[in-house]
């Protein structure tokens, strides 16, 4: 994850216009995803540890559920974040193809 924001984070610095407000989202949104796995799951995981050597408590659907919900939203915004990225890396090319080439 750190790969993916410092990345992105360098993408939108080198970037202009709305390739660096893509990248920009795309940095926020890796950002957003790592706070809620770090904030998240990863302390219901401790707890679900427990359960291993324990016994669930008795309200561990609601937790498991909870647990989905920043699951989907972590991979939501990866995956977001993923196709912004895409999206501005390839605008430059695209860019180039319709121009045509260059003159002499």
């Amino acid at each position: 994850m750190a790969v993916a924001g410092i990345s992105s984070l360098a993408l939108t610095l080198q970037t202009r216009g709305r390739e660096r407000a893509l990248a920009a989202a795309a940095t926020l949104l890796v950002g957003t995803s790592f706070l809620v796995t770090r904030f998240g799951n990863v302390p219901i995981n401790g707890q679900i540890k427990v359960w291993a050597t324990t016994s669930a408590p008795a309200d561990y659907a609601e937790i498991l559920h909870r647990w989905d919900l920043f699951n989907r939203m972590r991979t939501s915004t990866a995956l977001i974040a993923f196709i912004l990225l895409v999206i501005t890396a390839v605008a430059p090319l695209r860019g180039r193809r319709e121009s045509g080439p260059a003159s002499p």
